[in-house]
């Protein structure tokens, strides 16, 4: 098992709590529910990481939606979140996945630790996410891979609410990509879906993650919809296997902090 170090609530400066699901985890939960119901985004991610057998961080984990699953395949489950108040869901969800008080920039986990790490909709938000690559790049093994799931902006109905909002703090998608294409990500698309089983569910979701105008003129354009299409981008980092190459890395990106 990795050492552990659980830092003080006080040190995790990064850590800004979410409004959907820290404000309203029950309709957050209909939310997770309704997510990619095909499995599209979860066999991308395996084809970029396989997970099975392997020891597996979920940052920024949340109530724990994902955990149960995740343990399924692993061999260690780890959940990190800062938020005290979704820590316990997540402690509960699973027996065999451990949930421990962190954030991105500061990991309760010891170096080359890791093989893989999830983040969900969490802290990389480019520009500005070099503090918490440079720490996921030293809990990792030599070999490991970080994968963050990021919503699509260009594709889908959900990216055409995202730009009914005039939503920013996603950031633009070609400063995004350009970060990211920096860090030597590879970046694939996939196309999913949400999918409700009551027309009820979808509207009180639409209006947790949207302000009340965009959601209702999106409700009223689609009286009988159950669901959307949901473009999403995954990226994902290595870590050279070789311990020479992962010291240049860990090092350039020590510098670019530096600088900044």
């Amino acid at each position: 098992m990795s050492q552990i170090s659980e830092p003080a609530a006080s040190a995790l400066t990064d850590f800004q709590p979410a409004p959907n699901q820290g404000g309203e985890p029950v309709v957050y939960e209909l939310e997770n529910q309704a997510i990619d119901p095909d499995g599209l985004v979860l066999t991308a991610m395996r084809e970029l990481a396989p997970w099975a057998g392997r020891s597996l961080v979920d940052l920024g984990c949340g109530s724990g939606f994902w955990l149960a699953g995740y343990a399924a395949e692993a061999a260690a489950v780890i959940g990190i979140e800062p938020d005290p108040d979704l820590r316990p869901q997540a402690a509960g969800r699973d027996p065999r996945a451990r949930v421990l008080p962190g954030s991105a920039e500061h990991l309760p986990l010891a170096d080359a630790s890791i093989d893989v790490v999830h983040a969900r909709f969490a802290y990389f938000w480019p520009p500005g996410c070099d503090a918490g690559l440079a720490e996921v790049l030293r809990v990792l093994r030599p070999g490991g891979s970080l994968i963050v799931i990021d919503n699509d902006q260009r594709r889908g109905e959900f990216a055409g609410l995202l730009r009914a909002a005039g939503y920013t703090a996603q950031g633009r998608p070609e400063v995004t990509d350009a970060w990211w294409a920096e860090q030597g990500a590879r970046r694939v698309e996939v196309m999913s879906r949400w999918q409700f089983s009551r027309r009820a569910d979808l509207e009180s979701v639409l209006r947790l993650e949207f302000p009340a105008a965009a959601a209702s003129s999106w409700l009223a354009r689609y009286p009988d919809a159950l669901g959307l299409s949901y473009g999403y981008v995954l990226f994902a980092v290595r870590k050279p296997a070789a311990p020479e190459q992962t010291w240049q890395e860990f090092r350039r990106i020590r510098s670019i902090i530096t600088v900044w």
